[in-house]
């Protein structure tokens, strides 16, 4: 069983991830097949639809902004729930642009259910 701060840095590299093949494996490593995701109005059921979420994040901000995001030290979890603070900083610094909460609820295999995501800064 992996630690919940693990959980959280496995979570943040798949949105760094280059590879769609290895993308893919990691979100089907995370995800239940039918595992949600969900931000602001935007609403993701099942790999497809978190692949198509994840990829399309990654362009704007990782490909094509230069950025990655990591997870702080913060991770919680209590029964099966998994709360964490991820940031997005330029690959080249520590500058912060960007803050979010995620609010993870697993199964019995520690697998994500339901991943409501806050974009807090």
């Amino acid at each position: 069983m992996n630690t919940t701060q693990d959980l959280a840095a496995r979570y943040v590299a798949v949105w760094n991830e280059t590879d769609a093949d290895a993308r893919r494996t990691a979100i089907a490593s995370l995800w239940r097949p039918d595992g949600a995701h969900f931000v602001k109005e935007r609403e993701a059921r099942g790999y497809a639809a978190l692949e198509q979420r994840v990829l399309g994040s990654h362009e704007k901000n990782v490909r094509d902004n230069g950025n990655r995001f990591r997870a702080r030290p913060d991770a919680q979890r209590l029964r099966d729930v998994v709360i964490f603070t991820w940031e997005m900083v330029p690959a080249a610094s520590d500058t912060v642009l960007a803050v979010g909460r995620e609010f993870l609820v697993l199964d019995a295999d520690d697998r994500i259910v339901t991943d409501y995501q806050f974009i807090v800064g």
